[in-house]
């Protein structure tokens, strides 16, 4: 029975993710959704979901703190489990975070994750509420999500990677603003996709399917 992981280290409420998550798996017969901050189920998981919410720096820090926690996500990744990263979990992805202070995130896609800065100043930060999506990469985990479908977003900083190939999908807010990043085994939204109605779920649902 295939086994996903929602990392839970105190940076969110996993609540509406997990029953997301449980919700798609039932539809698609994709087994078990475990939410979880031990090691040790990360270690035996098929597929790791980073969640966060709140400041880079303190995520960063809350994951650290868990023993062992961090080193098996990333050697999970090392063995090509496809991981998810949503939200802060998706900006821990990058080289650095500059929120605050400069952060080292896991570097596996490069870039860094910076203050949204509009271009039109009537525009407020942080970016909340419904966007419309713009792919710019196919991707499995983008199956039936076009340009233009609806995500939820809440944020006040973005990533902004080096490779223009590892941008999936980005939002204009008077100027770009990336929304889904991936490359390898790796993907992750921006935007919650528990709280993005159809498109979000189908997007787990794809993500549960997802075998690289």
């Amino acid at each position: 029975m295939s086994l996903t992981v929602l990392v839970d280290y105190d940076s969110g409420n996993l609540h509406s993710a997990e029953k997301a998550f449980q919700r798609m798996a039932a539809e698609t017969g994709a087994g078990d959704i475990l939410v979880t901050s031990r090691p040790e189920d990360v270690a035996r998981a098929d597929r790791i979901v980073l969640p966060g919410d709140g400041a880079f720096p303190a995520c960063r820090k809350a994951l650290g703190s868990y023993g062992g926690l961090s080193e098996a996500i990333s050697e999970g990744v090392a063995k090509g489990k496809p991981f998810l990263g949503i939200c802060v979990g998706m900006q821990m992805l990058a080289t650095w975070g500059r929120e605050y202070e400069d952060t080292a995130g896991f570097g596996w896609i490069g870039g860094e994750v910076t203050r949204i800065t509009p271009a039109d100043p009537a525009l407020k930060v942080p970016h909340m509420g419904w966007n419309d999506l713009v792919i710019d990469h196919p991707h499995p985990v983008l199956a039936g999500i076009a340009t233009g479908d609806h995500a939820y977003f809440v944020h006040s900083y973005h990533f902004r990677v080096d490779n223009p190939a590892h941008l999936l999908a980005h939002v204009d807010y008077a100027g770009p603003i990336t929304a889904i990043v991936g490359r390898d085994t790796l993907v992750g939204t921006q935007f919650h996709p528990e709280k993005s109605q159809q498109t979000g779920l189908r997007l787990i649902a794809n993500f549960l399917r997802w075998a690289p």
